[in-house]
C-alpha cells in the first residue's frame, strides 16, 4: 500500500554538512543549523548572525514531486492573505525551492521562514486559547478556498478520508481494550459519516498544537506537510481532536473552539452533525498509526518518546468521549450554532 509506504520511512539522513553547503549554494544563506525532530523529513532550524532565522526541509523521497509542489503552492496562495504562515524563500535563481543530490537520489530542498512565537502545546491550552485557535483557523481555510493543484490528492493514511483503511494495522494495538474502541470508533465513521454535499476545499488537515504558534499578533500556522483537499469541517474536527481537557467537561475547549470557527467560516448543513464522528476518527488514527510507527523506531528515538506520551492523551479522550456520547455531544454543538 503506497500510504504504508510513504509513511513508515524514516526521515532522510542527510550528512548536516551536505545540507549546509547546498543552501549556501542555492540559496545564499549560511548560519548555525539545530536539527528538528519531523515524522517524515528532515528539517534544520537555521540562525543568521543578523537575527533572522529559517526553516530549512530536505524531503523525503517518498514524497512525490507534484506533492511537493501542492504545498509550495499553497504557501505561495497564502502571501498576503491575513494569515500567520512561513513564506517561501526562493533560491537565487527566483525558483520555489532547489535540490540535493545523495548517493539514494535527489531531494527536493526547501528553505521557509520561521514564523516566531511559541508552540500552543507549550504555552498552555485554555479556553481563551481555544478561541482564538477557532478564529485564525477559520481565516486559514477561508484563504484557502479557491486554491487547486494537480496534487492535493496525496496518499497519506493521516487523512481522514481514509480513516477505514485503519482496520488493516489494528492487530499492531496490543491493548485488547483500546483496540476494540478503535474499531468501534471505525465503525461509526463508515456508517455515518457521509460526505457528498459537504463543501470540500484545501485544507491544512493537521492543526495540532506542535503546528500552531501563539505569536504577537495571534495565532499562526506551521507544517503544511498534510495537506490535501477534503471536506472544509475535517480541518476543525481535527484541531478539536488535540483540544483534551483532562477535567470533567470535555469540550471545554472544544465548544469556543467551534463557536469562534463557525463565526468565522460559518458551518453548514450537517457539518456539525459530523464532529462526533470525526473527532473520534482523529483520535483513532492517532492512535492507530503510533502504535504502528513505534515498531519500527529504535527505543531512543526522539518521534517515539514523544509519540508514546500523544498516544496515552488520545486513548483517555477517546474515552471521555464515549462517557460523554453522541447525544450530549451534539446537544452541546447545537446550542452553540443556535
Amino acid at each position: 500500500m503506497e500510504s504504508l509506504t510513504a509513511i513508515a520511512a524514516l526521515p532522510p539522513a542527510v550528512p548536516q554538512n551536505f545540507v549546509e553547503q547546498a543552501v549556501e549554494r542555492q540559496f545564499g544563506l549560511a548560519g548555525d543549523y539545530v536539527p528538528l525532530v519531523s515524522e517524515r523529513d528532515q528539517n534544520f532550524r537555521l540562525d543568521l548572525a543578523d537575527g533572522r532565522r529559517f526553516v530549512v526541509k530536505v524531503t523525503s523521497l517518498q514524497e512525490l514531486p507534484e506533492t511537493s509542489d501542492f504545498q509550495l503552492g499553497a504557501l505561495l496562495h497564502l502571501e498576503g492573505a491575513d494569515v500567520e504562515v512561513p513564506l517561501i524563500v526562493r533560491t537565487l535563481d527566483a525558483a520555489a525551492a532547489g535540490f540535493i543530490d545523495t548517493g539514494a537520489g535527489r531531494h527536493r530542498l526547501r528553505v521557509v521562514t520561521w514564523v516566531d512565537g511559541q508552540l500552543l502545546l507549550a504555552s498552555g491550552i485554555d479556553a481563551v486559547q481555544a478561541s482564538r485557535l477557532g478564529e485564525a483557523l477559520g481565516r486559514l481555510d477561508n484563504a484557502l478556498q479557491g486554491y487547486s493543484h494537480p496534487g492535493e490528492n496525496p496518499v497519506l493514511l493521516w487523512d481522514l478520508q481514509r480513516a477505514g483503511e485503519l482496520r488493516s494495522l489494528l492487530h499492531c494495538i496490543d491493548e485488547a481494550g483500546v483496540r476494540q474502541d478503535v474499531l468501534r470508533v471505525i465503525d461509526d465513521f463508515e456508517a455515518n459519516v457521509l460526505t457528498d454535499g459537504l463543501p470540500h476545499q484545501v485544507i491544512h488537515g493537521d492543526a495540532n498544537p506542535e503546528n500552531v504558534l501563539v505569536t504577537a499578533g495571534g495565532i499562526g500556522f506551521i507544517d503544511f506537510g498534510d495537506m490535501v483537499r477534503a471536506p472544509r469541517v475535517f480541518d476543525l474536527a481535527i484541531a478539536a481532536a488535540y483540544l483534551r481537557c483532562a477535567g470533567e467537561d470535555p469540550l471545554a475547549y472544544i465548544r469556543p473552539l467551534v463557536a469562534a470557527y463557525h463565526a468565522t467560516a460559518p458551518l453548514e448543513g450537517w457539518e456539525p452533525r459530523l464532529l462526533f464522528d470525526l473527532v473520534r476518527a482523529r483520535l483513532a488514527t492517532t492512535i492507530t498509526l503510533l502504535y504502528w510507527r513505534l515498531r519500527d523506531r529504535p527505543p531512543g528515538d526522539d518521534y517515539r518518546r514523544k509519540s508514546l506520551a500523544v498516544e496515552k492523551t488520545a486513548t483517555h479522550f477517546l474515552a471521555a468521549l464515549e462517557r460523554l456520547g453522541r447525544a450530549a455531544f451534539d446537544q452541546q454543538i447545537r446550542n452553540l450554532l443556535e
